[in-house]
């Protein structure tokens, strides 16, 4: 077995990590013209690559990211604190109540109620006044250093959406509405598109195939998809 075989899912984090990395230091030091569409894709970009510093974090919950136990929660704890100051401990205990009690009242993830109520539930529970204050405090130290508007549309604007994208791709619309009595994990899962899957949530629209494997990573989700 190979270095890259054998250290795969080491790469692949250090990838999305140093690609959000290197991404937002260029967009921070670059000249913004809101008057062409350019900008507004950027955002775009550095949103989808906020989402997979979550999802990184997220496999390392499932510590499917390295064999080494340390390194992998070395990796989700730094994938988890660069997104908005997420603290790995605290995240940890409620996937794992998510995956044991789906689509119940202990489920930290569920709300039986419309759209907008389930995602203000979802924001209460992850975030944390101390994330918001140290969010405050970074703005303010960045905008010392980087324009302004480049640090509210690269840094702030793209984690608020992904917050947004993740909810809305990995929780509201595989855990809505009813389920059969047979849908033992009570997810839907989206229809087999392994490009749309990727781009809205590294193929976590392929939600019931996760919970059916929690163990196999993000990037190799969609060969679970029949």
């Amino acid at each position: 077995m190979n270095f890259l075989q054998k250290h795969k899912g080491e790469v692949i984090a250090a990838l999305v990590i140093l690609s959000w990395g290197f991404s937002l230091w260029f967009l921070l030091h670059w000249p913004v013209n809101f008057y062409t569409p350019v900008p507004y894709f950027f955002v775009l970009v550095q949103t989808h690559l906020y989402t997979g510093l979550f999802i990184t974090a997220h496999d390392a919950m499932h510590g499917v990211v390295s064999r080494n136990r340390k390194l992998n929660k070395f990796i989700g704890t730094l994938a988890a604190g660069l997104f908005a100051y997420n603290n790995f401990n605290r995240l940890l205990p409620r996937h794992h109540a998510h995956h044991h009690y789906v689509a119940t009242g202990q489920d930290p993830d569920y709300h039986g109620g419309n759209f907008f109520v389930w995602y203000f539930s979802f924001l209460k529970n992850y975030i944390t006044w101390q994330q918001l204050v140290l969010m405050a405090i970074t703005f303010n130290l960045l905008k010392l250093v980087f324009p302004a508007e480049n640090v509210i549309l690269f840094w702030m604007v793209p984690a608020i959406l992904a917050t947004f994208q993740l909810f809305y791709f990995g929780t509201y619309l595989p855990h809505r509405g009813e389920h059969d009595a047979g849908n033992r994990h009570k997810s839907h899962t989206q229809a087999k598109n392994h490009t749309w899957a990727f781009i809205s949530c590294y193929f976590f629209g392929y939600h019931y195939e996760h919970h059916d494997k929690p163990y196999v990573p993000w990037w190799q989700l969609y060969k679970e998809k029949k």
